[in-house]
Order: structure tokens, then C-alpha cells, then sequence
């Protein structure tokens, strides 16, 4: 008979059970888009999105190592194998199932109390996606925030999911137009004053038409573009759909603001 895992780590795993349970239930509708169309444009962004969900926690439960068995599985999801050998790679809804294969291999595995203990008492390395962000004291500000709003969608809350994204988003993009003008580039058409001082929606715009991120901010949900605004009815009526595409958003501009990631 299994033991139950540590006591101590209980609270540990339950968090880790619910993000594993919520990436596998994201897993299956994403999957079914794709297999039901190829070419779906929403279902790719959010194919990549979540495959990098699965990443961070694979990393989070491996302890950073490359050596660790679910780190592992979690590559090999990505190779091309035998059976695909005659294809130049692996359709994206095969991808995800091989990933979703690693969840439930992962899931089974915080209920064994003689491999919790290992799994959650190593420490992953500091993750790294705001290193493009100018301002040195900022960057682990974001990075907990992040981890913040992705925890919180990953629990079904869907408005501090959807706040915490925008937030970010808000602030990656005045860091890269304070940036800017710091260089001597003076906005055409920008509401003029401290940068800081303009609506979220403005930084946008003038962040657009300088070239500094794409149009990928057209996809913003209006409850993302006035977040700081919300009433409680507002708030109320955020859905899974306006929170995920929110985050999703949140990742193009990052790779907008940092081509090499």
C-alpha cells in the first residue's frame, strides 16, 4: 500500500496536482482544435503557449536538472521517432499528446510518497524570461508576477489571472518606451508628459506604431485594456477565454521585445 506523501509537502503537492490537472484539461481542448483543423491560427498561439507551461513545470519538478527522468520525457516529447521518420516533424496535436502523456506521468508520480520528496525539495533555477526588461530591480518583480498569474489561471481564477498578465504586459512595454527615450527617440502622435502617465492604451498604440511590438495587442480583450478600471461587475463577467488570451498576448509581446528568446 502507498504511503501518503510528507505531511509537510502536502500543501506543496496539492498546488502542483492542480496546475498538472489544469495544464492536462487545457491540454485536451487545445489538442481537439488542432486535430479538428491544422491551420487553426488561435489553437497554434495557444499550442506554444501551453507547451511552455509544460516546460516550466517539468523544469519546477526536475529541479532544473536535464538529467531528471521527466525533464527528459518532456524533450523526447519533441522528437521525431521512428514511426514519424517519413514526416519532417511531428504535427503540433501529436506533440501534444506525447506532452500530455508527461503530465500524467508526473501527476502519478506526487502521489508515490518515496519520489515526492525528491521531486519538491530541489530547487529549480531562477527562471530568466525578463532578463530583455531594462530595469535591473524590475525583472524579479515580473518574474514573481508571472508565476503569480500563471498559478492563479492554472487554479480557475480567472480575474487575478487576467489582472496579473495585464499588468505585466503594461509594464514591459513602459520599461521598452522609457527605454526609448532615453536613446533620443522623441513618439510621433503620443500624448506627451511622463510616459508613465498615459493610459495603458495609449502606451500601446504609440508602442505599435514606433515598431517597438507588432499588432498582436489587437487580440487584447477589453477588460485587459482597462484593467486598472475594473468595477466589480466587470470583474465578475472576465472568463477563462479573456484571461487565457490575455497571457497568450503577454507572450507575443515578450518575444516582440526580445527577438532572441
Amino acid at each position: 500500500m502507498t504511503e501518503p506523501a510528507n505531511n509537510n509537502l502536502q500543501p506543496q503537492v496539492q498546488v502542483y496536482r492542480s496546475r498538472l490537472v489544469s495544464l492536462m484539461r487545457r491540454g485536451v481542448e487545445i489538442r481537439d482544435a488542432l486535430t479538428a483543423d491544422s491551420q487553426n491560427v488561435v489553437a497554434t498561439e495557444s499550442a506554444r503557449t501551453w507547451q511552455q507551461d509544460v516546460g516550466v513545470i517539468a523544469n519546477e519538478l526536475s529541479g532544473g536538472s536535464k538529467a531528471h527522468w521527466l525533464a527528459r520525457a518532456f524533450s523526447q516529447a519533441f522528437l521525431v521517432r521512428g514511426e514519424d521518420a517519413a514526416v519532417e516533424s511531428v504535427a503540433p496535436s501529436e506533440i501534444i499528446q506525447r506532452l500530455m502523456g508527461v503530465l500524467e506521468q508526473a501527476l502519478a508520480s506526487l502521489s508515490r510518497a518515496d519520489t515526492v520528496g525528491a521531486m519538491l525539495s530541489s530547487s529549480a533555477p531562477s527562471p530568466h524570461r525578463f532578463d530583455f526588461v531594462h530595469s535591473p530591480e524590475l525583472r524579479p518583480l515580473l518574474e514573481q508576477a508571472y508565476a503569480d498569474a500563471r498559478q492563479a489561471f492554472e487554479a480557475g481564477n480567472c480575474v487575478d489571472a487576467l489582472l496579473g498578465y495585464s499588468s505585466i504586459l503594461e509594464a514591459i512595454v513602459t520599461d521598452a518606451l522609457q527605454q526609448k527615450v532615453k536613446g533620443g527617440l522623441r513618439f510621433i502622435d503620443s500624448p506627451g508628459g511622463e510616459i508613465s502617465q498615459w493610459l495603458f492604451q495609449a502606451r500601446l498604440a504609440v508602442a505599435e506604431q514606433s515598431d517597438l511590438i507588432g499588432r498582436g495587442c489587437a487580440r487584447l480583450p477589453e477588460a485587459a485594456r482597462n484593467y486598472r478600471d475594473l468595477d466589480e461587475a466587470s470583474k465578475s463577467a472576465i472568463t477563462e477565454h479573456d484571461a487565457r488570451v490575455t497571457g497568450q498576448v503577454l507572450h507575443v509581446v515578450m518575444r516582440d521585445l526580445n527577438p532572441g528568446r
